[in-house]
């Protein structure tokens, strides 16, 4: 059985599926999965058994016709059914044009309305929400397939104890901790002999993380040093990681490795929490009734004040370690 599977969106969100897929195949080896993504994320995939990767610039595939051309192209995986991971108006194209040449389809529910209840502003319902994982599970579900999660990370065996990987960076400032406290918080481990690995991404960041290094010989910026798959490697030999909700989480779930995460607009009960994490290890104010005001962090404070982020301290992050 042969099933295409369709995830595009952000990496953090790519990376979430990951681990559901690569369980999915190990308990369901009759399967073949066409996984269909951006082509840059080929590398998250790698521990997918039997399973083939279509990687796709969408930039080649605009529009109506474009969208008809790619499913053209997916036509001749010759798939049994479909998986839609994302649900989104690509997508659903995407599944109108090959209707006739799969036997089922199904599709991600993301529990929009239980969403919506969780960051209203007024009687919110603080409540732990279906994991996104269960709900790309329950899409193969749907299909006919038995999958249970296991929510555990690899085996961290052989991990060194003093290393820390830290991704001080995120999409939104409401999903960040003050840039000053994160670079005390680097100092201050890296003066009690920890080693620092820091993580990050495009000029600005890269710039900011270079001078870190600076501050102690224990300080290393890999950002922009490595590519995606040779940071998964390495992440996967470190025994801890401090991360926004961020894509860094979820890579760093993907490879094995426990996460400290750290929590301001967004919330762990929203489903995002990386997989196999444990939300004893996540920091965030719970004494904050505005709390979460987004699902995504992509909402600007309307306190104004980031109270979330800035409140928090940074013996809360070395309680955690």
């Amino acid at each position: 059985m042969k099933i295409l599977v369709f995830r595009f969106s952000a990496m953090g969100d790519v990376a979430m599926t990951a681990p559901v897929l690569k369980e999915l195949t190990e308990q369901n080896p009759d399967i073949e999965l066409v996984i269909v993504s951006r082509r840059s994320y080929q590398p998250f995939f790698n521990s997918v058994s039997n399973s083939t990767f279509v990687g796709v610039n969408l930039e080649d595939y605009k529009g109506i016709g474009g969208l008809k051309k790619l499913a053209s192209l997916l036509e001749g995986y010759k798939a049994d059914m479909i998986a839609d991971l994302h649900n989104v108006l690509r997508t659903k194209i995407l599944k109108f044009f090959l209707t006739f040449s799969v036997k089922k389809i199904a599709t991600l529910n993301k529990g929009r309305k239980e969403k919506k209840k969780l960051i209203q502003k007024n009687n919110k319902t603080l409540k732990p929400l279906r994991q996104m994982s269960e709900r790309y599970a329950d899409v193969f579900r749907e299909l006919g397939f038995k999958i249970r999660l296991s929510h555990q990370l690899s085996s961290q065996n052989s991990k060194s104890c003093r290393i820390i990987g830290i991704a001080p960076f995120a999409n939104y400032k409401e999903k960040m901790f003050p840039l000053k406290k994160m670079e005390e918080l680097c100092l201050h481990l890296a003066n009690n002999n920890y080693t620092i690995l820091l993580f990050g991404g495009g000029k600005e960041e890269i710039k900011i993380l270079n001078s870190w290094e600076n501050l102690n010989p224990n300080i290393q910026s890999i950002a922009g040093k490595k590519s995606l798959d040779e940071e998964i490697k390495l992440i996967q030999t470190l025994p801890l990681m401090i991360s926004m909700d961020s894509a860094n989480m979820h890579i760093a779930s993907l490879a094995g490795t426990r996460v400290i995460s750290i929590w301001g607009a967004t919330h762990p009960f929203a489903g995002f929490l990386g997989y196999g994490q444990k939300e004893d290890d996540c920091v965030q104010l719970n004494t904050l009734t505005c709390r979460p005001c987004s699902i995504f962090g992509n909402k600007p404070c309307y306190r104004k004040d980031w109270a979330c982020m800035n409140n928090l301290a940074i013996q809360d992050i070395l309680s955690k370690i």
